[in-house]
């Protein structure tokens, strides 16, 4: 089976709340342009480019002066529709991923099913209230966001940890690795990987 020569999607949201410019490479080799206004953040995203080789362009415009609950949230939700779209008609592809992540004390478990039916399931237990300029909180609202406007269902649990940056970016590592495998192609699978012929 070649490789898919344009899994891509470019995507402008323009609210009172944020502007938001994204374009993702599915198939990329791991470069990101990020820049949100919350550096932890954009840490975490450029994570997630690098661990699961996606091109990610992004740039935001938030109303920071609140909190980053809009930035956050809003990145999800597009950042969730360009996985979506770029990765097409789901032909050919594994359509689930799963991926056990260490990152020092820290031992985070994701698996996602690229089935169109969102729901997620989030299991991180943090001790501190930010992670530099970050709420916490933030994170599951981020998720929540991307599974929901990608159609997925997102299994996130923390199996080990104590540090919460430890666990936030092995939480984003996790993803990144258990997604690229979910859109890899196998050659074996005709059509979409379901018994009801469409996802």
């Amino acid at each position: 089976m070649s490789e898919p020569t344009n899994r891509v999607a470019q995507i402008k949201r323009d609210t009172n709340e944020t502007k938001i410019s994204l374009r993702l490479d599915l198939d990329g080799t791991g470069r990101a342009d990020i820049h949100t206004g919350i550096g932890f953040f954009d840490h975490m995203l450029n994570n997630f480019a690098r661990h699961g080789f996606f091109d990610l362009v992004l740039h935001v415009e938030g109303d920071l002066d609140v909190d980053t609950h809009h930035t956050v949230e809003d990145v999800g939700i597009v950042l969730g529709k360009a996985i979506k779209e770029a990765v097409g008609d789901k032909k050919g592809i594994r359509r689930y991923g799963s991926q056990i992540l260490p990152m020092d004390e820290a031992l985070i478990l994701c698996a996602l099913d690229l089935c169109g039916r969102p729901y997620l399931v989030f299991d991180l237990d943090f001790e501190r209230e930010y992670v530099g300029d970050l709420e916490t909180e933030m994170v599951k609202e981020f998720f929540y966001a991307l599974s929901y406007s990608g159609e997925m269902n997102l299994h996130v649990k923390q199996l080990s940890g104590s540090n919460t940056h430890h666990i936030i970016e092995g939480a984003f590592k996790a993803f990144a690795k258990a997604l690229d495998e979910a859109l890899s192609l196998d050659e074996r699978i005709l059509g979409v990987l379901s018994t009801k012929g469409s996802l």
